[in-house]
């Protein structure tokens, strides 16, 4: 059987096409590329102006350069009018007639380049001016596209073929093959061998007299497009290999489950897997959706330059490079199952050296077993072995289920990376048996089907993490009066765990006319430990130090909704919310709903090359992890991840960029409340923060603390003069002044309800320091559980700490008389335990 679908797969391998596909579907992307960048030719004026230039002058130039030596050498076509002749002849049935009735011969490519070789133009445009003085050679988007109603020139021979329809139907390809892999000649080859196989289908459907809508994956659709695009060859091609000329249906639209498209596809998947013997199906090459909302409906014209230069002068900021590919998975069939086997089989599947990117573990139904088609699609790096694991599952009334590995094999993902790799591999495997208790007379075999793309970059991946500020002195040593925190660092660590980066935000000291100012800036730290300043606030836009980036803070030009600009070699612009191939995919249902996309903040560049947009990164304020394509574009991500995420967490996602740009606009002066966002309270003068930073908080220099569970006190007193800080993980509330009547209380925070720390109180909760305390210096200790003693006397004459995992309670002088109670920690021990009388 098998010799019989090898023997099928090599007579459709041995159709001859007089076209050289892999370089014509190249130029075929290059072409599509640059049409997508000139989208008013899709639609509207631009759209009509090119249609009516097409019928008027191109196709009557085309017809007399084919008939007589119009001009030396090749005829160059210009862009519009190549798009709207592209289009036509993707319907070479009616293209062929449209020729025929209105210049009796099919109009040709021969000899015929596209505006984008670069072929001197000179003498078509000479034949052209010759030929329509009053016409332009090439059509300008910029100047009037209005449509031509006047006397139409050689208007008896215009095409009735509706060709704005025809544009509607074509404009979205270019989104389900714009991919890198697309464009890689390996990848072209395998879809030229499949295009054979697919017209040798249905060859055989025509011998058979079997009617039926036969549909392409899109890789087979990029070489059958190319085809049509040489409509002579395709004429002659087609009558060669099945006596007619096959019709390129595009009419249908509509994949919905039991739609001719949905249909069509099924059945064309069936007949090709039972005649070839492999899988229809392809890495890289199926329906990808429609295609994401664009940031801009205009052209972005702002463009400065192409080239960047490198960023900032750290050395060794980015993180390894790292590869992607696209990987399909079908398990086919089993055999040689041993006997008295009991349950459902299906195989699980996950890689053994797992990365970033996949990392779990993931099941398939068997084919031949279950009768129904599942077939895993997912994203890789390309290293390790794809391990496949048969498994027997039982499941017995009423609740009783079971599961045992019968036996694994593996492929290597690592041989696809070979220069003579088709890409795909559809093979039996023996399995290694799982328990010398398996008794096997002959290896039990998994069919397995596997295809990948080739490799293409992966984007980088990094994460922030906060430490928070602490105090330098703890409670088990003497505190001074005034007590010390440090500042907060922000780390950026990759996917591997490496720090990449430290952030932070300082007030740098800068003389200006022989006076002192301060100026925001952020600093980073390298892993040598190099201190360097990033970034600095000016007073209309935000600098980065040693680079040519800058962000605008003032912006008023925000014809797309941009929400800040980056300026420099490029523009790139932030946009909120998950925009281009980082948008949300939704149901029609929900479709439109972004209320839970306020944390994401897309970067998307423009360029010559990409004046609607390109997304360049993603910026997960919530979670803290920014998504970078491009390594120019590592060191200014990290810097608005940092400063942005700073800002959301202290006034909300929503209010993010108005708290930016009113923060930086005064970057030279310390913060005032003017300079905050109106959600946020002021810090300095009039409380803290709540819910992770205290609500209702007092002023935390004279009255005030923090609230909520990881941050301080709510109702809380001065921080300098009456109050602490409350809250899990916080500081306490309701307390005195730290410094002359209080303490800190709450689990993981420091005491409430407790006197002066230095004088008369100390700090309590659980993981926090003692509450009701007397003076931590003269009469106090600390208490609960992970703290220190409550109750204490004092901590040098006659008090110690207590609390499991903290210093003893009810202690004497830990000098004189008092030991530790609980799982104290001794400085030459790992503790003492009970009541130790000294």
């Amino acid at each position: 059987m098998e010799k019989e679908l090898e023997l099928e797969w090599r007579e459709a391998q041995s159709i001859e096409i007089n076209v050289d596909l892999v370089a014509a579907a190249k130029s075929q992307l290059k072409f599509l590329t640059v049409v997508d960048r000139n989208r008013w030719l899709y639609e509207g004026p631009g759209l009509d102006k090119a249609i009516y230039r097409y019928n008027a002058f191109w196709l009557p130039l085309l017809a007399k350069f084919s008939e007589s030596t119009l001009c030396e050498g090749p005829l160059v076509v210009p862009l519009d009018c190549e798009w709207i002749w592209h289009c036509h002849r993707l319907n070479p049935v009616r293209y062929k007639k449209d020729c025929e009735e209105l210049y009796g011969r099919i109009l040709d490519n021969k000899n015929v380049v596209s505006s984008l070789k670069g072929t001197s133009r000179r003498a078509t445009e000479e034949a052209w001016k010759s030929l329509y003085p009053d016409e332009p050679y090439e059509l300008d988007f910029t100047n009037d596209l209005h449509y031509n109603t006047g006397k139409i020139v050689n208007g008896e021979k215009w095409t009735s073929y509706d060709l704005v329809s025809a544009v509607k139907r074509q404009s979205p390809f270019f989104y389900q093959v714009s991919r890198l892999h697309m464009n890689d000649t390996r990848y072209i080859e395998g879809a030229v061998a499949r295009y054979k196989g697919f017209l040798h289908l249905i060859k055989r459907k025509i011998e058979k007299s079997i009617k039926s809508f036969s549909v392409p994956t899109y890789d087979i659709d990029l070489i059958w497009h190319t085809h049509q695009l040489h409509p002579v060859s395709y004429c002659n091609d087609l009558l060669n290999i099945m006596g007619k000329v096959l019709e390129h249906d595009d009419n249908d639209s509509d994949r919905s489950k039991g739609q001719k498209l949905d249909v069509g596809f099924s059945e064309t998947t069936k007949t090709f897997e039972e005649m070839y013997g492999s899988r229809y199906w392809r890495a890289g090459a199926m329906y990808r959706g429609t295609a994401p909302s664009p940031v801009r409906t205009t052209p972005y014209t702002g463009i400065v330059s192409e080239k960047v230069p490198a960023s900032n002068d750290i050395p060794n900021i980015a993180p390894p490079a790292a590869q992607v590919f696209e990987v399909m998975l079908e398990i086919v069939g089993v055999r040689n199952v041993p006997e008295g086997h009991k349950g459902s089989l299906f195989v699980s599947f996950s890689k053994t050296q797992p990365d970033s990117i996949f990392d779990a573990k993931r099941s398939l139904t068997i084919l031949s077993e279950a009768g129904e088609k599942q077939v895993a699609s997912f994203r890789c790096q390309p290293t390790g072995d794809l391990l496949l694991e048969l498994v027997s599952f039982v499941s017995s009334f009423p609740l009783s289920k079971s599961s045992k590995t019968i036996g694994t094999a593996s492929i290597s993902l690592e041989d696809f990376l070979f220069p003579d790799s088709d890409l795909m591999v559809e093979k039996w495997l023996d399995l290694e048996p799982s328990s010398t208790n398996i008794m096997v007379t002959k290896p039990i075999g998994l069919r397995v089907a596997v295809s990948v793309t080739v490799p293409s970059p992966a984007p980088y991946a990094l994460h922030m993490t906060r430490s928070q500020p602490f105090m330098k002195n703890s409670c088990m040593f003497p505190l001074p009066v005034k007590v010390q925190f440090s500042k907060s660092w922000t780390s950026i660590i990759d996917d591997d765990g490496n720090s990449v980066l430290s952030l932070q935000m300082r007030d740098l000291k800068r003389l200006n006319g022989g006076k002192e100012s301060r100026r925001r800036a952020v600093v980073g730290v390298a892993e040598s430990k190099e201190t360097y300043t990033l970034a600095e606030w000016g007073e209309s836009e935000l600098l980065l130090v040693n680079s040519p980036w800058s962000i605008k803070l003032q912006d008023t030009n925000t014809d797309d909704g941009h929400l800040l600009e980056l300026t420099g070699p490029r523009t790139v612009r932030l946009f909120g919310g998950g925009r281009l191939d980082y948008e949300v995919r939704r149901c029609e249902k929900h479709k439109g709903e972004n209320k839970a996309e306020a944390h994401l903040i897309t970067a998307v560049e423009f360029s010559g090359k990409e004046p609607y947009g390109r997304a360049v990164a993603l910026l997960d304020l919530k979670n803290g992890t920014v998504k970078v394509k491009e390594e120019w574009f590592l060191m200014p991500a990290m810097i608005l991840a940092f400063i942005l995420s700073d800002i959301a967490k202290k006034a909300g996602y929503d209010s993010r960029i108005v708290g930016f740009r009113r923060k930086a606009q005064n970057g030279e002066k310390n913060e005032k409340a003017a300079d905050l966002p109106e959600v946020e309270g002021n810090m300095v003068k009039s409380g803290g923060c709540g819910g992770g930073g205290g609500g209702g908080c007092g002023d935390m220099a004279k009255s005030g603390g923090c609230g909520g569970s990881g941050g301080c006190g709510g109702g809380c007193g001065g921080m300098a003069k009456s109050g602490g800080c409350g809250g899990s993980g916080g500081c306490g509330g309701g307390c005195g002044d730290k410094a002359k009547s209080g303490g800190c209380g709450a689990s993981g925070g420091c005491g409430g309800g407790c006197g002066d720390m230095a004088k008369s109180g100390g700090c309590g909760g659980s993981g926090g320091c003692g509450g009701g305390c007397g003076d931590m210096a003269k009469s106090g200790g600390c208490g609960g559980s992970g703290g220190c003693g409550g109750g204490c006397g004092d901590m040098a004459k006659s008090g110690g700490c207590g609390g499991s995992g903290g210093c003893g309670g009810g202690c004497g002088d830990m000098a004189k008389s008092g030991g530790c109670g609980g799982r104290c920690m001794d400085k030459g021990d790992s503790g003492c335990g009970g009541a130790i009388s000294g």
